[in-house]
């Protein structure tokens, strides 16, 4: 069995240090908090080019604390709407919610799946506060155009970065290309824990602060609280891990784009659309994908799924119901999004991961070739 995603092995390619690492965590007695903690935070913010990287306990609660840190400072208040993705995963509409904010919904761009830039305008109204991008499936949301939208309209940019660590736009990292970015460490990430975790950037001081504050229970002297706040801290041993990990995401983001090349150039079956690449350059060499996921579309996807895994190939759907048609959004139920809604049947991931092999991305491409329906 080709598996989607082999974690076991992804995370044994750093046993060794994780072992050391998570034992000098144990060894040490310090288990929220400490030094481990502080120098994945400087480590991410390096990385990503930001001033500040805040650890937070998952990527939801990273989108949640961005949003009510903003509410804290007056930005933005209960009703006011924040433009984002229709076809986003519920995470990104959960967090605005969460805050007592409205999501304004919009369709994506049917090539790169991405929020359609072309689009916000016309849903800018004078309770919009904000743009919440998402660079979906490892891919870069970004334009000029954009950035002087959000400037012309006062709007704040936040990134929904959970799934495009480590992808760039002109040379500037996805992190630190909005006002603040929201990044989920969840296991199957590209940079992954062991377990739920996630982190905050930005290049706003007062915000930063804010948000380490609200995420302590409002606090920043123990049992002194200025804000209303959560329960979401990254932990030492999660800390420890990421930073290890941390090292070694460009060139596992490398061999990722390795197995997209091979897709990309191998499948060649009529029935099954690629994904788009924005530049127009050869996968290796492209910076703004990072291949969290490789997803195809096809008209004759459970026919396919099912194909795939007579022959042995492990497949999901990201994702089989849009935000606005479940259940926990009512509400929502009656908007019409055709595009979202085509897209959410008919979207299929294939296995992808840096330790798959090169001879198995073949097999998958062989065995998708040889589908007919």
């Amino acid at each position: 069995m080709i598996k989607f995603l082999d974690l076991k092995k992804i995370n044994s390619l750093h046993r060794e240090e994780i072992l050391k690492a998570t034992t000098e965590v144990f060894d040490s007695g310090w288990y929220l908090l400490g030094e481990r903690l502080k120098t994945f935070e400087s480590q991410l913010a390096e990385y990503i080019g930001a001033n500040h990287a805040i650890g937070v306990g998952n990527g939801l609660d990273a989108l949640r604390l961005i949003i009510k840190a903003y509410k804290e400072m007056g930005a933005m208040q209960d009703g006011d709407e924040i433009i984002v993705p229709a076809n986003t995963y519920i995470a990104s509409i959960l967090a605005i919610t969460d805050n007592h904010l409205k999501p304004i919904l919009v369709e994506p761009d049917e090539n790169t799946y991405n929020l359609d830039i072309s689009k916000i305008e016309e849903k800018i109204t004078n309770r919009t506060k904000g743009i919440l991008i998402v660079h979906l499936y490892g891919n870069v949301c970004w334009s000029n155009d954009l950035k002087s939208l959000a400037q012309k309209h006062q709007l704040k940019i936040i990134e929904d970065n959970a799934q495009a660590i480590g992808a760039e736009w002109e040379g500037v990292k996805t992190g630190a290309l909005g006002d603040a970015a929201g990044f989920s460490f969840y296991p199957g990430k590209n940079l992954g824990a062991l377990g739920d975790a996630g982190a905050v950037t930005t290049n706003d001081s007062e915000l930063a602060k804010v948000v380490r504050t609200v995420a302590n229970y409002g606090s920043q002297k123990k049992y002194y609280n200025e804000f209303k706040g959560l329960n979401s801290r990254l932990d030492e041993i999660h800390a420890a891990v990421l930073s290890i990990k941390l090292s070694f995401l460009d060139s596992e983001n490398q061999d990722r784009r390795r197995i997209a090349d091979i897709y990309s150039n191998k499948i060649e079956n009529q029935l099954v659309k690629l994904p788009n690449i924005q530049e127009g350059n050869s996968i290796l060499e492209c910076k703004s994908h990072v291949w969290h996921l490789f997803v195809v579309r096809t008209k004759e996807r459970e026919k396919l799924q099912e194909y795939l895994t007579e022959n042995d190939i492990q497949t999901l759907i990201h994702y089989p119901i849009p935000p606005h048609k479940q259940i926990a959004y009512k509400e929502f139920n009656d908007i019409n999004l055709p595009l979202t809604e085509n897209i959410h049947k008919e979207v299929l991931s294939l296995p992808i991961s840096q330790v798959m092999s090169e001879k198995d991305a073949l097999k998958v491409s062989e065995v998708l070739n040889s589908f007919t329906g």
